[in-house]
């Protein structure tokens, strides 16, 4: 019997030709928490990668939703990011899920997405450069951890820690929508192994992508530290 790491209740894993193989992944969710995790499938936008059935037609222009579009009319953003992927919807029970991992420090949590998010990186980023989206000292200090940094090292690569935050903000949660676009200051620079990442494809981690603000500044940074070109796998989106 497992044990399912986000409501502690006991469960057998689904008996399948591939449990029976020995090739399926261990199972770190029950079958109610797993069904509450919704994957994003079928049609996506081609750059930040959300899922076309959750908004209306007139919200997307062929393979891109208006709001990449947006930031790529955008002379100081255009080409920035090349594309985000993300294993799955925001949805309410992602939000606290991530909200349980960040803010009660419940850092087991991220082993249950160690195959899926695998997957993505061998499938869309194999062989670029991993570079988790850093704390503030201060909120490291204070969380204890860094639960991209944790997100990273489900990759079985080596993680780069190319970039260094300057700036202490009020946390992405608290702000509006348009505050997190405004972008006023510069929240990142490059760290002292910056040179790593130069000449070469370089993804960051992060744990959800909502505006693509935050992903775009690290890899504005990064494109000026050399990065031949930069994406971002999340978990939501």
């Amino acid at each position: 019997m497992n044990y399912c790491l986000y409501c502690d209740e006991g469960f057998y894993e689904t008996v399948s030709w591939s449990f029976v193989l020995g090739i399926a992944g261990e199972m770190h969710f029950c079958e109610g928490c797993s069904s509450s995790l919704e994957r994003i499938e079928g049609e996506i936008c081609e750059i930040c990668g959300r899922s076309f059935s959750l908004f209306p037609e007139q919200y997307r222009q062929e393979n891109r939703c208006n709001d990449c579009i947006h930031w790529e009319e955008d002379v100081n953003w255009r080409g920035v990011l090349v594309k985000n992927r993300s294993l799955y919807v925001y949805n309410d029970f992602l939000k606290e899920l991530i909200s349980r991992l960040k803010y009660r420090g419940d850092a087991e949590l991220v082993m249950g997405f160690r195959q899926e998010f695998r997957k993505i990186y061998q499938h869309e980023f194999k062989g670029f450069v991993v570079v988790p989206v850093p704390l503030s000292q201060e909120r490291h200090y204070e969380r204890g951890f860094n639960q991209t940094q944790l997100l990273a090292e489900l990759l079985g690569v080596e993680v780069e820690h190319a970039l260094e935050r300057v700036l202490h903000e009020k946390k992405q949660s608290k702000k509006s929508r348009q505050e997190r676009l405004e972008m006023k200051e510069t929240i990142f620079e490059l760290a002292n192994n910056s040179k790593l990442v130069y000449g070469k494809s370089v993804v960051l981690v992060d744990d959800v992508y909502t505006t693509g603000a935050t992903l775009r500044q690290a890899s504005r940074v990064l494109k000026e530290g050399g990065a031949l070109q930069v994406s971002s796998m999340t978990l939501g989106r």
